[in-house]
């Protein structure tokens, strides 16, 4: 019972970062301009995939008689909060994307650590890295982005 409250919680966590991913696209979404249209579709299908992983993980929570989290986590709170103070001083594309991309470090390192835990079902490892796959792939695209802007 014990190992299976571990899983939860850690599945729940990764939940809360996707939660996370998906506010801080969003407000990045916001930071662009109009003529932005490129950026704002990737974020927009940067947060699609989010939902699709929060939903898959939240199945399995279910599954092993959890309650799936809603919210975002405290430090996901403070890093919205600190890009909103730095709104006020002028936003650019590249400092979206340094956001963005501080972004995508935190949810490697959460999948890192989920991933570590030596209690979790081989079943639920595969989807983990499964994910965690895709979302290098996303940091790696937003790290090329942010490396071209000037």
């Amino acid at each position: 019972m014990e190992t299976t409250s571990i899983t939860v919680e850690n599945l729940n966590d990764l939940v809360q970062i996707h939660n996370d991913r998906i506010a801080g696209y969003e407000k990045a979404m916001k930071d662009l301009k109009e003529s932005d249209g490129e950026l704002k579709g990737l974020f927009a299908r940067l947060i699609g995939e989010s939902h699709t992983f929060k939903m898959e993980l939240g199945t399995e929570v279910n599954a092993l008689g959890g309650e799936m989290e809603t919210d975002t986590s405290f430090s996901g709170k403070i890093h919205r909060a600190w890009m909103s103070v730095k709104d006020t001083f002028g936003s650019t594309n590249k400092s979206v994307l340094e956001n963005c991309e501080f972004g995508e470090d935190a949810i490697q390192k959460a999948y890192k650590t989920a991933l570590e835990d030596d209690t979790m079902p081989g079943y639920l490892s595969a989807i983990l890295t499964r994910q965690q796959s895709e979302l290098k792939s996303a940091h790696d695209k937003i790290k090329v982005l942010r490396d071209q802007q000037v």
